[in-house]
This record gives C-alpha cells, structure tokens and sequence, in this order.
C-alpha cells in the first residue's frame, strides 16, 4: 500500500466503491482527486462531492490538469467501464497513480450512499 491506503499501481487498477469512500478525507481536502469522467448531463444529473468534471468525450484535454497535478487520482463513471478507459490514458501520459472506481456512481448509490440519485 501507498500513501493514503492507495495500492500499488503497478498490481491494482481498480479500487472499491469502500476503498473510495475511506479515502473521502484525502480527497476532500485535495491530497487525492476524484474525477467524474461521465458526460454533461449525467454530471447534471448527480455526481460526488469534491469531484473534477473532465468527461470522456473531451478526456485528452480536460485531463491535462489532472496529469500536471501529479497527486494520485481516482475516475468514476456510471458503472466503470468508462473510467477504466480513463485510469488507462492517465497512466499512458505519466500518472501512475491513477485507478478506476469499480461499478461507478451506480454501484456508489447502491452500497455507500442511497441519497445519490440512480438513473
């Protein structure tokens, strides 16, 4: 494990919606970044506290932040499919630590928070 509680990137691709959830200080405090890779009107529709919009329809660009941040970074998307593709770019430009949320903001809805609207 890294800082944070983080697994190693080079073993682990995706964490567990639990796993995110523990890490909810580091990432409200700005140490980690959530990054919500769904599109304008999902984000409309519901998204997590402290996340970055930087939708994957537009990833190359509205991700070069996230890389010239460097701090390590977690992609969320409605089911994680989309965040693995994400996770996978930011890594191919430089930023190893760099993970996909399994099962999105669906499966976050379901076991972390009932309140985050499902669609």
């Amino acid at each position: 494990m890294s800082d944070f509680g983080l697994p190693d990137p080079e073993y682990v691709f995706e964490l567990k919606v639990e796993d995110v959830l523990g890490l909810a200080p580091a990432i409200a405090e700005g140490t980690i970044q959530l990054i919500d890779c769904r599109e304008q009107d999902e984000w409309d529709f519901n998204h997590l506290p402290h996340a970055q919009f930087a939708p994957l329809s537009n990833f190359p660009y509205a991700a070069e932040a996230i890389v010239a941040e460097g701090k390590p970074c977690v992609v969320y998307c409605h089911h994680g499919i989309r965040s693995l593709r994400a996770a996978d770019w930011l890594r191919s430009k430089g930023l190893q630590q760099a993970w996909s949320m399994t099962g999105g903001i669906d499966l976050w809805s379901e076991r972390i928070d009932p309140g985050v609207p499902k669609y």
